[in-house]
């Protein structure tokens, strides 16, 4: 039985549909919307992915007069796209391909697109039998109940737990080497145990990997950190080996032996810290950025191989692993082409993730003020980031450590209430040390602020008059 919000969705469909009956065509809706729909996935900004026999020019001819757009980049590839509001006015968005059949060059990511004459050769080319199944919507009307085309059975695999290719897993994984990173992450998703073929087939051709671009590397990385439970995709990629070929960090980590968390190697701790980042409950403040944490979660740790060292009376040590990471994370995410934004956001979160642990010496208000400045915009992650990096079994030990966290968090929203601790600033800006000190724009106005800065940071609010009295104070003694 289709889901009610489905139904609707296919009746939006039904006049499309009709079309491509009319002209003698046969219309599949296919791709993550037929597999979600059997284990009742919720479905959110739906956009149709299609597949017919029609030949991307009656496929135009067919859009013509009922598409408020349609647009051809991937007609070489038998694609046509397609845009139109529906009756609530909300655009919705469609590919409809031609049945095709390519394959692929050896060393090489771009396909020979050849186009089938059936729905079961188009959908032997997918990645997996439970992406491998179709829902025939040709001529359908109101209240109908699509036809499921399950050629590979992946609904009972769907059913059994069991994650494995339409054609052998060799042909699958030559013809696109992302689909091994993609089986990590769907075996994580939907709890499936990948076969024995299919694991095999990963080690032997994880090095085909290298062909992939690192754009697309990370956008499947970003899936697989939002999962709600990644850790079985992460061990998967250290398992076979697929890690060694775009995130060689990770698998370094399990060499390691973590002295804090005795009871794990720091790749153990590293995947615990990952699951235990858990997504902001919708509405409740403050949020966070959940993917930017889970990434640092990733990363947090991986400057340990390089700095491990021992010492008397401590045995293993990390110093410094922190900023070692910091680099380290850089270097990696660049190399994988995340954005500016990201890169920034998640070194900075690896490189200040230590910062908390020296609160249980106590901070005067004037740490406190300096942790939040240095935290910036990412107050919220940092602070979720060192609650999930306890992974202790200790209980008692991981009790202090939510203890702290707690007080710290209370510390600072007192101290937000009472001194716009979110933008910390000189209570004078740069015009008012002009005119209250008679300088022209320059290196001694930055010095100025740099030096009310320290007042804010260490004193708070202490008032323009008496600002402005430390401020001619401090220039006077350097006149002096």
């Amino acid at each position: 039985m289709i889901p009610a919000r489905f139904g609707r969705a296919l009746a939006e469909l039904a006049p499309l549909s009709e079309r491509f009956a009319l002209a003698g065509h046969r219309l599949y809706l296919v791709g993550g919307a037929v597999r979600d729909l059997l284990v009742d996935a919720a479905i959110d900004g739906f956009d149709f992915d299609l597949t017919t026999d029609a030949r991307p020019d009656q496929t135009k001819a067919c859009l013509a007069g009922w598409a408020d757009a349609v647009w051809n980049q991937g007609e070489r590839f038998g694609t046509i796209g397609a845009k139109r509001r529906n009756a609530h006015g909300v655009p919705q968005v469609f590919e409809i391909t031609t049945f095709r059949a390519e394959t692929y060059v050896e060393d090489s990511r771009k396909p020979d697109v050849k186009f089938a004459s059936s729905i079961e050769t188009d959908l032997g080319r997918r990645d997996f039998t439970i992406n491998a199944m179709a829902l025939e919507i040709t001529g359908i009307t109101a209240g109908d109940q699509p036809a499921l085309i399950d050629p590979f059975d992946g609904a009972a695999d769907l059913a059994h737990g069991v994650l494995r290719t339409p054609r052998s897993p060799e042909i699958s994984f030559d013809d696109d080497p992302l689909r091994m990173l993609r089986a990590a992450r769907f075996a994580a998703r939907f709890d499936l145990k990948p076969t024995t073929a299919l694991v095999d087939a990963v080690v032997e051709r994880g090095s085909r990997l290298d062909i992939v671009s690192a754009e697309r590397l990370r956008d499947e990385l970003d899936k697989v950190m939002v999962l709600d439970h990644p850790a079985a995709a992460l061990w998967f990629c250290v398992d076979t080996g697929l890690a060694d070929h775009f995130l060689p960090e990770l698998p370094g980590l399990r060499l390691e032996h973590d002295p804090i968390h005795r009871h794990k190697d720091v790749l153990s701790h590293t995947i615990a810290v990952v699951e235990n980042v858990r997504p902001p409950p919708p509405g409740r403040e403050p949020a966070f950025d959940f993917r930017i944490t889970r990434l640092a979660a990733l990363f947090h740790d991986v400057g340990k191989p390089r700095t491990r060292g021992y010492q008397a009376g401590k045995g293993t040590t990390f110093h410094h692993h922190d900023i070692v990471g910091a680099r380290m994370t850089r270097k990696r995410m660049e190399a994988l082409r995340y954005p500016t934004a990201d890169v920034d956001a998640v070194t900075e979160l690896v490189a200040m993730h230590l910062r908390f642990h020296t609160y249980k010496m106590g901070w005067s208000d004037s740490a406190v003020r300096r942790y939040v400045r240095d935290a910036g915009p990412l107050l919220h992650e940092l602070n979720v980031l060192t609650r999930c990096d306890c992974t202790t079994r200790d209980a008692r030990k991981a009790a202090v450590l939510s203890t702290r966290m707690d007080d710290l968090e209370v510390r600072i929203a007192e101290m937000a209430a009472a001194e716009e601790l979110a933008s910390i600033r000189p209570e004078l800006d740069g015009a008012d040390v002009m005119s209250i000190l008679g300088i022209p724009p320059g290196k001694e106005v930055g010095e100025a602020l740099a030096f009310l800065l320290e007042i804010r940071l260490d004193d708070g609010l202490v008032g323009r008059e008496v600002a402005t009295d430390r401020l001619r104070r401090w220039y006077a003694s350097r006149s002096d």
